[in-house]
């Protein structure tokens, strides 16, 4: 979900997604780059993101991936699922004590 989250502007390279995820997290999550790759890959592969070929700023070759409409319906229900979930747990976690 967070990496189809970043995807919702423009498009952006591997090592960009990385910097935005880490911008927003900060410092309460790490990303590592091989799990990174492999999140792209899956979802390339059941065409929630799409990726082609550019040139970076530092003028290297990158992939740059995409949202696609289908990621972008993904994400929302995938998000509305996760804040229910969120919301349930948190509520169990913060109720007060009772006896049985």
């Amino acid at each position: 979900m967070l990496v189809l989250r970043a995807l919702l502007g423009d498009p952006m390279h591997g090592f960009e997604i990385t910097t935005w995820l880490a911008a927003r997290a900060k410092g309460n999550l790490t990303v590592l780059d091989s799990a990174l790759y492999q999140a792209l890959y899956r979802l390339e592969r059941q065409r929630l993101i799409s990726a082609e070929w550019g040139t970076t700023e530092n003028n290297r070759q990158a992939r740059y991936y995409r949202i696609t409409t289908r990621g972008r319906a993904y994400l929302r229900a995938q998000t509305a699922s996760w804040l229910r979930y969120a919301q349930t747990v948190s509520a169990i976690l913060t109720e007060p004590l009772t006896s049985p």
